[in-house]
């Protein structure tokens, strides 16, 4: 009888404690799995030089493994995407929501249809035109035509001086 309860006393707290620390080593694991890569955390910001490019060009970096299409734009192109009437868009936002600094456009290069990457300096409103599904995207990223819902997403960023940093 002993001899049954010295088993009972070192077995089952000795089980017990190796259970926690076996529990706490797969849901460490588990959660570690979740988290981003070092690759993505390296890309999590990035920086760009506004004086890099030029008025009326559109240049396509990569954030977050997604195109980023930043665009310097010209005084026309300003006063064309702010006299749309904004009721007739699908997806209805004025040219200032969208472009708090009217001079730049800063989306992500991505259809919101089926995720294609559309081209920039295209389309029937000369700003972005999907080829894999026929989306037309105006020159403040709002869909005019096509199968797509949405504008295209504008990430969060800010300027500091003479960068952009998007992140």
């Amino acid at each position: 009888m002993l001899n049954i309860f010295i088993f009972c006393t070192l077995t089952i707290p000795g089980g017990t404690v190796s259970g926690i620390y076996a529990a706490k080593s797969i849901v460490t694991e588990f959660i570690s799995s979740m988290a981003a890569s070092a690759d993505v955390l390296a890309l999590a910001k990035i920086e760009i030089k506004m004086d890099d490019i030029p008025e009326g060009k559109s240049i396509t970096f990569q954030w977050r493994g997604k195109p980023l299409f930043v665009r310097h734009r010209t005084d026309d192109e300003i006063a064309t995407e702010g006299a749309v009437d904004v009721a007739s868009l699908r997806d209805p936002e004025t040219d200032e929501q969208r472009c708090p600094d009217s001079k730049w456009l800063v989306v992500l290069g991505v259809c919101t249809h089926l995720g294609c990457v559309p081209i920039a300096d295209a389309g029937d409103f000369g700003g972005y035109y999907c080829p894999c599904h026929g989306s037309h995207y105006d020159g403040a990223g709002r869909i005019r035509k096509g199968p797509a819902p949405l504008n295209l997403e504008i990430p969060p960023y800010e300027f500091q001086g003479d960068l952009l940093v998007v992140g």
